[in-house]
């Protein structure tokens, strides 16, 4: 279940520069057009344009501060899940010592495996692409060993202790899933980004155009507005890419259990 955007394919700082460029021009275009109006009739108003331009700003910071949210809520799960995959794999590797020897020793030693193979987040982007889908592929191996090795002691030895081991096991493969749908399939709908792309150029025509009916620009003020509204813009793209840029979802806890696994024992 590998699922990209197409704005994944451009790094963040040039879609910051990009949309502040696109802004400015599209803010110039709506300046430009009010004043080659206003040359040929002089007497023309602005018959409620900044009324307008209000509204389209107003309707814009409401759709931004929406997906913001939205992005928040999505980053925030993705923590939650990383929080709770270490802990399922920590318990079932503790409860791998209620098996006999064989059992445990092969129980423990994939769930080592497994918990490095979780950490292909912490890779640099370029790595991470080549390393993903085999990390994927590898850790749904290790689940149908484990277990097919569990339905094995479910049989043979049918007691409390195996189903505590079970249960736990279980968690950590459902866990998995989840990881895997919030990390790589919930995103940011592209549709969505789009739609407030363009609202955001729109509101910038209006401004332009707005600026158009005054004698003289403050270039200072319109240069910070589309700054921080690109600032905006990034900072969903930063939530949506969970393992890119300056919000990254933290995985210390599953580097402190990797670190335990590989304590000597």
């Amino acid at each position: 279940m590998l699922t990209g955007q197409p704005l994944d394919l451009i790094p963040m700082w040039a879609l910051y520069i990009l949309t502040v460029l696109a802004m400015l021009v599209t803010m110039e275009i709506g300046y430009r057009l009010t004043k080659a109006r206003q040359r040929k009739s002089p007497d023309e108003t602005d018959a409620g344009v900044g009324a307008m331009s209000g509204a389209s700003l107003a309707l814009l910071a409401f759709l931004l501060a929406f997906v913001v949210g939205f992005a928040s809520n999505i980053a925030a799960e993705r923590r939650q899940l990383v929080m709770a995959e270490a802990n399922a794999i920590g318990t079932t590797y503790l409860r791998a010592g209620y098996l006999d020897e064989a059992y445990r020793t092969q129980a423990r030693d994939l769930l080592r495996e497994y918990t490095d193979l979780r950490l292909v987040a912490t890779l640099d982007p370029a790595q991470r692409a080549a390393a993903l889908p085999r990390s994927l592929a590898r850790s749904e191996e290790i689940h149908n060993e484990l277990w097919a090795s569990a339905e094995v002691l479910a049989v043979e030895v049918p007691t409390d202790p195996t189903g505590l081991y079970i249960s736990s096991l279980n968690e950590v493969i459902d866990l998995h899933a989840e990881r895997v749908t919030v990390g790589l399939a919930i995103r940011v709908p592209p549709t969505v980004l789009l739609g407030i792309y363009i609202v955001a150029l729109f509101a910038m025509f209006l401004v332009g155009v707005q600026t158009g009916y005054g004698e003289r620009r403050n270039y200072l003020a319109l240069v910070v507005l589309v700054l921080i509204l690109s600032v905006v813009f990034l900072l969903i793209i930063d939530l949506d890419r969970s393992q890119e840029g300056l919000l990254r979802v933290n995985q210390q806890a599953m580097i402190d259990l990797q670190r335990q696994l590989n304590a000597p024992q």
